[in-house]
């Protein structure tokens, strides 16, 4: 049920719209100044407020200035028997969700409670997903080798500088990526990100560029490109190692001249994006067969993460171990299942050729198969991929 508090100096007013919203299924409060307002809302948490503007001591504009200050996501919605079109101007622009006067069309106003209702509603729920997200992507692990990984992200992160992230499959090279992006002061903005060997070759300046209507056979309408996609946010070009060379040229003009065109046409589009690379490839050795221009290299690897592999980390695995154990069991919903001492013991033995994505798959099949608690036995019957 959600709750309601209504200001207003004038009792008949408060006692109207009290009776008719509890008539509606909402819990109300009542206050009668802007004074016992505030103390009210320190007090208690409100999915809505509504406020009336002429208030003797504190007027509606200084509560609502107030509530923006302490309670920024509960919608305001003022009312006023005096209003004019620059006083509700001024109300939006301090914060107000809406405006409406005295006295209220009670049909209008309960669909301006619904509506702000759903915004509250809406904000709460982003802010859930973005916990879930950061935590998805968060970095597991206190080894010497992942905390000066931390310590070069906290470093680089809040400036433009492009980054070049290397490292074997499996190591968490786009947990990186993302650390870089959500510590920056472009964490506002759009992350987009862009899999070069997932892309075929002949398609790739297409989806990083756009295209045209009719520049090409299936080019049916027009097309905004990644790098668009990305305007005043962070671009992660993950396997850039697998570029063609065709749009490794492309990416390095767009790099040097802060522009781009769409295939198909010679029109110039700025573009403000923050590169973040990341390859498993040693892009020295392909600049040596000619598969990787060398300009470009120099254009993205201002600073070089390097991610180490797990087992540069094995000091991590009880933590890793519990993590996954703890996401996993979430996931299937059931209780969260302990490794052994010696459990982890055995895991710390074996030879992580894919990484962190490969211990997840044998937590993951531990937790299927095993008990309530997983011991060495169960690592050495069932961590190796070929078991029996």
């Amino acid at each position: 049920m959600a709750t309601i508090l209504v200001i207003d100096d004038e009792k008949s007013i408060r006692n109207t719209l009290k009776e008719v919203l509890e008539y509606e299924k909402f819990q109300v409060d009542l206050a009668c100044d802007g004074k016992q307002a505030l103390e009210l809302c320190k007090e208690n948490t409100y999915d809505a407020v509504l406020c009336d503007i002429k208030m003797p001591e504190m007027d509606g504009m200084e509560v609502l200035e107030k509530l923006c200050e302490t309670t920024p996501d509960t919608p305001v919605i003022m009312i006023s028997g005096h209003g004019t079109i620059d006083t509700a101007v001024e109300a939006i622009k301090k914060g107000a969700f809406d405006y409406i006067e005295k006295p209220p069309d009670m049909n209008r106003l309960l669909v301006t409670i619904r509506n702000a209702l759903d915004k509250s509603n809406l904000i709460t729920e982003t802010k859930v997903l973005r916990r879930k997200v950061k935590k998805m992507y968060e970095m597991v692990g206190e080894s010497p080798v992942l905390n000066k990984v931390r310590e070069m992200i906290d470093r680089v992160a809040p400036t433009d500088a492009r980054v070049l992230i290397t490292g074997a499959n499996g190591t968490g090279k786009e947990l990186v990526a993302r650390q870089l992006y959500e510590k920056s002061q472009r964490a506002h903005m759009p992350f987009v990100e862009v899999n070069c060997a997932a892309i075929p070759s002949e398609l790739i300046e297409s989806e990083l560029f756009g295209h045209e209507k009719g520049s090409f056979t299936s080019a049916y309408k027009q097309r905004k490109g990644k790098f668009e996609q990305a305007q005043g946010g962070t671009l992660f070009l993950d396997e850039i190692g697998d570029m063609s060379l065709s749009a490794q040229s492309k990416v390095l003009r767009a790099l040097q001249e802060n522009k781009i065109s769409r295939v198909g046409s010679d029109k110039d589009i700025a573009v403000d994006v923050r590169i973040i690379a990341a390859t498993n490839k040693d892009l020295s050795e392909e600049i040596k067969k000619n598969t990787f221009r060398e300009d470009l290299y120099h254009r993205i690897s201002v600073i070089i993460i390097h991610v180490p592999s797990l087992n540069e980390r094995i000091e991590d695995i009880p933590l890793l171990g519990k993590h996954f154990s703890e996401q996993i069991c979430g996931e299937y919903g059931m209780p969260v299942k302990k490794f052994t001492d010696g459990a982890i013991k055995e895991l710390q033995k074996l030879n992580w050729t894919g990484n962190i994505r490969e211990f997840r798959n044998v937590v993951e099949r531990l937790i299927i198969l095993c008990g309530k608690e997983i011991n060495a036995d169960d690592v050495k019957a069932y961590a190796h991929p070929m078991f029996t």
